[in-house]
């Protein structure tokens, strides 16, 4: 018998006895995926573990929800499959970042990525996700810079969350138009006074951004604001008397602080406590979470945040049900309530799972055309036109913003928000403190 005949029948018995026989080794069938496979990126250990397990508990809030319904069907394997989230410690690092983006990718076989708090940890796993061309819906990471930088391939990424342009741009101008008014009535200051504006921020694309953004918002609009001091400091830094006590000198109205939770907390305790700054502090919605309003106590009386998802407060509106429920199911399964970054996280893999959905497929070039044409109804946070969509340019999503102002609860012994701007939103008004002091009279 031929040497090639003999061949042609070793084939034919491996493949009806379900595998292929190659020199005496059997390779079998590839078998069908099982799962959708969601890596979650968040800070689960370092200065900012309060925000990153708020972030990847509320992922699990959002499989366990899909997985209730049965799933998602995936139309090339004619049938719903779960959803399985598998969590990629960033460590708040930039190397720990790319080492969890990398482990997730390689040895997880992720089909899509989410989270992503830092910018700066962010930026730094990027050029892993663009040269593995993985869907990455990114939740935290605020810089414009993330989805517009132009020395990677970003086109497999997309902004699902304000950027700083967004908000930085708003709360400058709700400083101008609200606070200010209100100030100069207070202390009968002359109308060509400029408003005396302090900008503290993280020494990072996040807080680098803030600050362009406020500059760029004064500059463009001509606004009656003057910035009288702008201080920045690392990342992850405890300690921030000296850089007050410099910023007290320079006679701010008021403070607009870019900071993570883990810094933002002790920067106003250390303000009212230790250098005696009694003004206002108008701060990133990122701080929205439980934690800050038990680390700050009674120090965050009259401070203001920037937010569109709060863990004590819930917007009138189309989105109030859905916020409410999600509120309710993340108290019954952790015991708590979940912060803005828990909410933004959660959307994002449920993105991903009706990206999949309408892919039909797991290829994740098919996910990212998926991702790019989306158009599903807002969910938890109220977004422009009442729909989840991402811009053609830079893949980003377009949010309802909302400022909130603290003041303290004498029977829960803590914090509580109230929605102060816009007016369809509003809950309260604004409420200049009796404390305050102007920078000059």
């Amino acid at each position: 018998m031929k040497t090639s005949t003999i061949l042609l029948i070793i084939v034919a018995v491996g493949l009806i006895l379900g595998g292929i026989v190659i020199s005496g080794c059997t390779q079998k069938a590839a078998a069908s995926p099982t799962e959708i496979r969601i890596g979650v990126v968040a800070s689960l250990t370092g200065p900012s573990s309060a925000t990153g397990k708020d972030m990847w508990q509320s992922a699990q809030i959002a499989a366990d929800e899909i997985n209730a319904n049965g799933g998602v069907y995936v139309t090339e394997l004619g049938q719903k499959i779960p959803v399985k989230v598998i969590a990629g410690d960033d460590e708040s690092t930039r190397e720990g970042g790319q080492k969890a983006v990398s482990k997730l990718i390689s040895a997880d076989n992720v089909d899509a990525l989410t989270g992503g708090f830092s910018s700066a940890v962010t930026s730094a796993s990027q050029s892993v996700v663009a040269e593995q061309k993985v869907p990455y819906v990114i939740t935290g990471a605020s810089s414009p810079t993330i989805t517009r930088r132009t020395d990677i391939d970003t086109s497999y990424m997309y902004h699902f969350c304000p950027t700083t342009d967004d908000y930085g741009g708003q709360t400058t101008r709700f400083i101008s138009n609200f606070i200010r008014p209100a100030i100069y009535n207070k202390f009968n200051f002359t109308k060509d006074r400029p408003l005396r504006l302090a900008i503290v921020y993280q020494d990072s694309p996040y807080g680098k951004g803030v600050l362009t953004a406020v500059e760029n918002t004064i500059k463009n609009e001509n606004l009656p604001v003057k910035i009288v001091s702008n201080a920045s400091f690392k990342m992850g830094e405890t300690d921030y008397r000296t850089l007050l006590t410099n910023v007290k000198s320079a006679q701010p109205d008021l403070i607009y602080s870019a900071a993570f939770l883990n810094e933002q907390a002790p920067m106003i305790t250390q303000a009212k406590r230790d250098v005696g700054l009694n003004t206002l502090f108008v701060v990133v919605e990122c701080n929205d979470d439980p934690d800050y309003y038990k680390s700050l106590s009674k120090f965050g009386e009259g401070s203001i945040i920037e937010s569109h998802f709060s863990p004590y407060t819930v917007p009138n509106g189309s989105t109030s049900n859905a916020a409410t429920a999600f509120k309710n199911s993340y108290q019954k399964k952790w015991g708590g309530l979940p912060g803005m970054m828990g909410a933004t996280t959660y959307e994002g893999v449920n993105i991903i799972a009706n990206a999949v959905g309408q892919a039909g497929s797991l290829n994740k070039t098919k996910i990212q055309n998926a991702l790019t044409a989306t158009s599903m109804p807002e969910s938890i946070e109220a977004m422009k036109n009442g729909n989840i969509t991402f811009s053609k340019d830079a893949r980003e999503a377009a949010f309802n913003l909302y400022m909130e102002q603290l003041a303290w609860n004498e029977t829960l012994q803590e914090l509580r928000p109230t929605i102060i701007y816009p007016a369809d939103l509003s809950q309260g008004n604004f409420v200049l403190p009796d404390w305050y002091q102007p920078g000059t009279t």
